[in-house]
């Protein structure tokens, strides 16, 4: 079957069972975002991103650190060092968080519809 063959039967498929695939087809991407933990600090030190999005915390230092935000919304819990930890941000909101380890270690993550 070819291409555009095979998706007119997916949509005719869909359309059979009442399923729909306009929502699909309407909903954007999400974006990856890297906050790099190096020489004890969030790099950058601010971010925004859009409800949906990814943020993954790289640890390039030599002890481990944590991301935890300060109204608990998300925690990483230790990250090691050469290691990573993804958060999917599902509200929008202002969310500070910081190292529950070195508490001079401070970011803020911006989570905008």
């Amino acid at each position: 079957m070819r291409p555009a063959r095979t998706c007119r039967a997916i949509l005719a498929g869909a359309w059979m069972i009442g399923g729909s695939v306009s929502a699909v087809a309407a909903t954007p991407a999400s974006k990856l975002y890297v906050v790099t933990i190096e020489n004890m600090q969030f790099t950058p030190q601010k971010l925004t991103v859009h409800v949906g999005d990814r943020v993954e915390w790289t640890n390039k230092d030599l002890v481990p650190h944590t991301a935890t935000a300060d109204a608990k919304a998300f925690d990483s819990h230790s990250i090691a060092p050469n290691a990573s930890w993804k958060f999917v941000a599902h509200h929008a909101g202002e969310y500070s968080y910081g190292c529950t380890f070195h508490p001079t270690m401070k970011g803020t993550l911006t989570v905008v519809p």
